[in-house]
């Protein structure tokens, strides 16, 4: 059951005119596509981390009829957003290229955050194949400077006085933009093959932005994901 904060639309034109109003700040179309993405990831080979999919190299990929289809299905996806003036593009993710973070200073996409930009603009997301990203109601959730643990965790690592250049350097290192779950905090799942736009941090936006995570893509399989 999605929470409050998330409406949920019936095309892709409700979803892309839709308005971030009244805490409603994630908007989803769910959506069953069709074909096998199973077929697709295994045809690809892609290095640890974040690889950009060549559009190219998917529509020539050797697979078989649901595996057509289902490039025929990301393929649209990418076609839709670009009519609609923004920029996707569709991600192969496997693994980490780094060691993890202790989560009191952990600012990896995989941490719940925001979104932030310094003009009015969203996130659009799509997971085709693996774990879905998680969804956390912002009144379910603190912001990781105001969470007592973690703040004196990094004013130990800052290793100076709680002050404004603490405030300085918390900015600086992304960490206003990270959540902590409160103790009965319920993450909600976005899914998969269902299109997402959700509110992003802005001057003047709104409503609050919407604290999500993507998975541990160490823990599980190979992820496909279109995100703008």
């Amino acid at each position: 059951m999605l929470p409050p904060c998330v409406r949920v639309v019936g095309s892709f034109d409700e979803l892309l005119t839709t308005r971030f109003e009244n805490n409603i700040n994630a908007l989803c179309w769910p959506r069953s596509l069709q074909g096998n993405f199973t077929a697709v990831v295994a045809q690809l080979d892609w290095p640890k981390g974040i690889t950009p999919l060549n559009e190219d190299k998917l529509a020539n990929l050797p697979v078989g009829e649901a595996g057509r289809v289902a490039i025929q299905e990301m393929l649209a996806d990418l076609q839709q957003l670009r009519a609609a003036g923004l920029e996707p593009s569709l991600d192969g993710i496997q693994g980490y290229l780094h060691a993890r973070e202790e989560d009191y200073v952990r600012t990896d996409v995989c941490s719940f955050h925001a979104d932030s930009a310094t003009a009015e603009a969203d996130t659009w997301l799509c997971t085709y194949h693996g774990d879905c990203s998680l969804g956390l109601p912002n009144d379910q959730a603190v912001v990781r400077p105001q969470h007592p643990a973690a703040r004196a965790y990094l004013l130990e690592k800052f290793g100076g006085r709680d002050d404004e250049n603490f405030a300085e350097w918390l900015n600086d290192h992304f960490h206003d933009l990270h959540y902590h779950p409160l103790p009965a905090a319920q993450p909600y799942p976005f899914g998969v093959g269902h299109l997402w736009r959700i509110a992003t941090q802005y001057p003047g936006s709104p409503v609050l932005p919407c604290i999500h995570r993507a998975p541990d893509p160490g823990l599980g399989p190979p992820r496909l994901l279109l995100i703008s």
